[in-house]
């Protein structure tokens, strides 16, 4: 049986010499040959404030220092390669970091970005547009004083979702793909996948218990 192997990249450098995150996944590839390893799917590695373990991406094109830079990376591509394993990249379309320069253009009202996020009217003093709740358990809504609008999010305040039935994000995030494509990546592993739509009326959600808070 051929298998993968999730590999997070926060854990196979070594805290004490200098070596990258990626560095630190090639050294480690005979072993995975052994275990009849054929694919790795590593965690992400992008640039990051690093809010949610590097799910909240400030560039989908660059690389995190944590782990190493871009030619790291393309070194551990070609030996992969040249030892027959397969590297799956971890990909995030549903939302961005807050950094990220598509948020901070699309929170200036920025003509071509100002759609890129969901954003809808709210009052400051209580931003809850309706009682959609975060997985973190919080409002799903967060207020931004610079656009005067909210702009959901469903995992923490700092990855504001992206707005996917705008055809320029759904043209970006095409362009990301072939970008790590033509670098030799093998494939992605799409994460929060079922996040990535949401209702457009935004009515409230219906509450199994309608005395306990959202």
């Amino acid at each position: 049986m051929q298998r993968v192997i999730n590999v997070s990249t926060s854990a196979t450098g070594d805290p004490h010499c200098a070596m990258s995150a990626h560095a630190g996944i090639k050294e480690k590839l005979d072993h995975f040959l052994q275990l009849n390893i054929r694919a790795v799917w590593i965690s992400p590695f992008y640039r990051s404030p690093m809010k949610d373990f590097g799910y909240d991406v400030e560039d989908f094109r660059d690389i995190d220092p944590l782990f190493g830079n871009m030619q790291d990376f393309e070194e551990l591509l070609a030996e992969m390669h040249n030892k027959g394993l397969k590297l799956i990249m971890d990909f995030i379309p549903n939302h961005t970091s807050d950094r990220h320069r598509w948020f901070n253009l699309s929170r200036t009202r920025d003509p071509h970005y100002k759609d890129y996020y969901v954003w809808t009217d709210c009052d400051p003093s209580s931003p809850k547009p309706n009682n959609w709740v975060s997985i973190f358990g919080n409002s799903s809504w967060t207020y931004d004083e610079v656009r005067g609008q909210c702009y959901l999010h469903q995992f923490l305040k700092e990855q504001p979702d992206l707005n996917l039935r705008n055809r320029d994000v759904v043209q970006e995030i095409i362009d990301l793909i072939k970008f790590w494509l033509e670098k030799g990546v093998d494939g992605f592993r799409m994460d929060a996948v079922k996040h990535m739509l949401e209702a457009t009326h935004l009515r409230d959600e219906p509450q199994v218990d309608p005395d306990m808070p959202p």
